[in-house]
């Protein structure tokens, strides 16, 4: 497996990969995620004849952050994994999306349909994210002008020690993978405050995609956890909507699937991508 920047316009992206010259496939991460989040599965994919590559996206990780809003949107993170398969030289390629990863790789299958050769899409959503409170994220905003990342940081901590849910998640993913709670503080701390206030308002106000993902002419799976009470029946409507899509419930994973469940979800990642 190899690191290294790629330009993609005007910034660069930090980008792992592994299996160069194999079948094209992106791995796109979650909100203040990075690649180190599913840099586990790249050389196992490569040994199923992938090329298997994770970029931080903009604002996350090791990956430049410009400032300003106005630098990150949904449309804005397509327009770099389409940049950067240029600059890989890849004309069509399949996408795995986690979370918020997932909302933009259905943006970059709807807007661009002929760029996708399949989709797999992980515990993400088709609009509004249910559960996500508009207050709370105003609050969180605050915190973020106010304090800072570091600030959203402890902020976090503080509520899920306070949230049921959330510390039985977290409990879950540190089980299954010792210091998965550090590294997710540490994606937090290396997110661009910019990008947090740009994007965190989206998940509570962005238009319902459903109708849209009806119209999907590509193979396409869904895997969600039967504990993901965010993302469950977003997945499943998801599934339902794109035609001939394939839907995964993996039994006893929360949101963070990949982490607390990580060979029920390599069974269905591996064996959707060796049936294309």
């Amino acid at each position: 497996m190899n690191s290294r920047r790629v330009e993609v316009g005007e910034l660069a992206l930090d980008v792992l990969e592994a299996g160069a010259g194999g079948r094209p496939l992106l791995l796109v991460h979650g909100f203040t995620g990075a690649k180190e989040d599913l840099a586990e599965w790249l050389s196992r994919l490569a040994g199923r004849g992938w090329h298997a590559v994770a970029p931080d996206l903009r604002g996350h990780g090791s990956s430049d952050h410009p400032t300003g809003r106005e630098s990150y949107g949904f449309e804005v993170f397509v327009g770099d994994l389409l940049a950067l398969a240029g600059a890989l030289g890849w004309e069509r390629f399949a996408v795995v999306g986690y979370s918020m990863g997932g909302a933009v790789a259905q943006f970059l299958a709807l807007d661009h349909p002929e760029r996708v050769s399949a989709l797999v899409l992980v515990a993400t959503f088709h609009g509004p994210v249910p559960g996500v409170d508009a207050g709370l994220v105003e609050l969180g905003s605050a915190v973020v002008r106010q304090a800072g990342m570091p600030g959203l940081a402890q902020a976090l901590a503080a509520r899920r020690a306070q949230n049921p849910d959330g510390l039985a998640r977290y409990e879950r993913a540190e089980a299954a993978r010792p210091g998965h709670g550090e590294r997710r503080e540490r994606g937090v701390l290396d997110t661009s405050p910019d990008l947090w206030l740009e994007m965190a308002p989206r998940f509570v106000d962005q238009p319902d995609r459903l109708d849209r993902l009806a119209t999907l002419d590509v193979p396409t799976a869904v895997v969600v956890g039967d504990l993901d009470r965010a993302m469950l029946e977003d997945c499943r409507r998801i599934a339902a909507a794109v035609p001939g899509a394939r839907l995964t419930v993996v039994a006893g994973a929360g949101h963070s699937l990949p982490v607390e469940r990580p060979e029920d979800f390599w069974t269905a990642l591996s064996g959707f991508l060796d049936d294309l």
